[in-house]
């Protein structure tokens, strides 16, 4: 099956790879798709851009740039146009660029207080359901929407794709590793994605990386290690998170008691109780923004403490457990939120993270394996090959904790 491909290549101006380039007629339509469109007003970081002011970037371009990882493995990667037909490179092309398309606003602080369902679950009823894209690629070819979203949910239909698309090493982690670095103005992330798929090649079909790329991997995996550590787990950036966390867990809280909400608050309700995906959609940033701009005026005085903290930059307090040596200090504030519901709920948070740059995974037979190709032909697991990694998984077992409160001391 040929697919028709446009008059002249259609090109997107992109700080990190000059052009992002769109050959086919069906990326281009579903680029302009309302449902993709709306990536434009979700932003990649979100509450990062607090501790990183630069870090306005969208998922939209983020979405764009792992297309274009995504084409760059097709044309560059040795034996990969061999075991995939042009169908499967589209299906590739496809779930690269719509797999951020269920994300929502402030994705995961929503998704920690509505225990809802996840944005790969998001992103499959985007595909499958009544929506702009599913019109769209149901038109082109009828399996087409369920092969796609096959990848995205990791159905094994598509070994190949699935690891290119979502493992420890693929076209998502590749582009936004960079595009974060980039914004952030962090040097951290800066990684070497053309070496890395230059070394790429498909055996038996596996997707392996020879020895000689080994160190570009290598330096992908610190980049992701020191952008969690210094980027993603900042604690003022993580301090956002939970207080917008607790503006939705208040929010929540009110309509379960069928209390007025004096705030434009209802297709947020909707999307929470029903799971209506019309309403989920109708969600971006400007909205939950808005709203919160709103309930800066609530009569109900916990959500408008919250809604001016939040507003103001009044963040809540960080204490690194690892690195405050008054105990009674911890025990004190700890004492404080346990005893009143209130404080504890919505102004107090303890929490461990691990610095997992990458997980244990010696079996070849796993897609999340990272696979080296020695010049014998033999394969092994990247963590046998490279003494780095080894490190990299012993480090992951350290785990680091912190208590933010909300009141003060």
């Amino acid at each position: 099956m040929l697919y028709d491909r446009l008059d002249r290549e259609k090109v997107f101006r992109d700080p990190l790879y000059g052009y992002v380039k769109v050959y086919y007629k069906l990326i281009d339509e579903l680029i302009d798709a309302k449902e993709f469109q709306r990536l434009r007003r979700v932003r990649q970081l979100a509450g990062l851009s607090m501790t990183f002011h630069t870090a306005e970037h969208s998922r939209f371009g983020h979405s764009l740039g792992a297309y274009e990882m995504a084409r760059r493995v097709i044309e560059n990667a040795e034996g990969i146009k061999d075991v995939l037909s042009e169908y499967e490179q589209i299906v590739f092309l496809c779930a690269a660029l719509l797999h951020d398309t269920g994300h929502g606003p402030y994705s995961h602080a929503f998704e920690a207080v509505m225990k809802y369902e996840s944005h790969e679950e998001m992103t499959v009823r985007v595909i499958l359901e009544d929506t702009e894209i599913h019109s769209i690629l149901d038109r082109y070819d009828k399996n087409l929407a369920s092969d796609v979203a096959n990848v995205i949910a990791h159905k094994g239909k598509f070994t190949i794709i699935e690891q290119l698309t979502s493992s420890q090493l693929d076209v998502d982690r590749m582009d936004y590793l960079q595009r974060d670095s980039y914004f952030t103005g962090a040097l951290y992330g800066t990684i070497d994605s053309d070496r890395i798929i230059r070394s790429m090649k498909i055996v038996n079909d596996e997707v392996t990386y020879r020895a000689s790329g080994a160190p570009a991997i290598e330096s992908y995996l610190m980049a992701r290690y020191h952008m969690y550590n210094q980027i993603y787990y900042h604690p003022v950036a993580r301090s956002y998170e939970l207080l917008l966390q607790s503006i939705f867990l208040r929010i929540k809280d009110l309509n379960d008691k069928g209390i007025h909400i004096d705030g434009y608050v209802s297709d947020f309700i909707d999307a929470i109780t029903t799971h209506n995906l019309k309403s989920y959609l109708f969600l971006d940033d400007a909205y939950v923004n808005g709203f919160i701009k709103q309930l800066t005026r609530s009569s109900d005085p916990i959500l408008n403490d919250l809604c001016n903290r939040l507003l103001n930059r009044k963040l809540y307090q960080v204490i690194d457990l690892k690195l405050e040596a008054d105990q009674k200090k911890i025990e004190r504030i700890r004492s404080k939120y346990a005893s009143d519901p209130i404080l504890l709920r919505y102004y107090f948070e303890e929490s461990k993270l691990s610095q997992i740059a990458y997980r244990h995974t010696d079996d070849l037979d796993k897609v999340d394996t990272i696979k080296i190709l020695l010049p014998s032909g033999k394969t092994i697991s990247l963590e046998k090959y490279s003494p780095i990694v080894g490190g990299l998984i012993e480090d992951a077992k350290n785990t680091f904790s912190r208590i933010y409160f909300g009141k003060g001391e």
